[in-house]
């Protein structure tokens, strides 16, 4: 999951500068995303996803790891733009719902980036997602993602790239 888990923090890490939405409202009058999306975050974020997951791949073919999934090219790709396309979602409804930047969603927030990446996988390459996500490893994404989530919020709240740590 670290090509989906990666693009996140070095987003928020990385942006600044002129929103995706370009400060634009929607028919609600709301912002579509925010201030908080950004699309220098959007691409450095990518980068980040991508950049582990092929050291992931490289790693893995160095040292016989056959118990952890193996990605290619594409499903790294996919993960770490389908992350943040799922931020992207979950910060329009956010914003739908009258949410502010930073203002915590329980569930929403430590989900969409797996759902975001892997809708993203199971419309472009199902057959990645049929071959090597099993029902363990599942079990542990679900496990996982809401402690990462909450260790890498704490961290960047620390470390003053995030306002709230949460």
């Amino acid at each position: 999951m670290l090509p989906a888990y990666v693009p996140n923090p070095v987003a928020a890490a990385t942006g600044g500068g002129r929103p995706i939405d370009g400060g634009r409202c929607w028919s609600d009058g709301k912002r579509i995303f925010g201030d908080g999306k950004t699309i220098r975050g959007l691409i450095f974020g990518i980068g980040g996803g991508v950049a582990i997951g092929l050291l992931q791949i490289l790693l893995q073919s160095m040292v016989n790891i056959s118990f952890l999934p193996a990605h290619t090219f594409l499903s790294v790709i996919l993960f770490a733009i389908g992350a943040l396309l799922g931020d992207l979602v979950k910060s329009f409804f956010k914003r739908r719902r009258g949410l502010g930047r930073g203002e915590k969603w329980p569930i929403a927030d430590q989900y969409d980036l797996v759902i975001g990446a892997f809708v993203l996988v199971l419309i472009v390459d199902p057959g990645w997602v049929q071959s090597v996500i099993t029902l363990p490893i599942a079990l542990a994404i679900l496990i996982i993602t809401p402690l990462l989530h909450r260790g890498a919020n704490i961290l960047g709240y620390v470390l003053g790239i995030k306002e709230v740590p949460w």
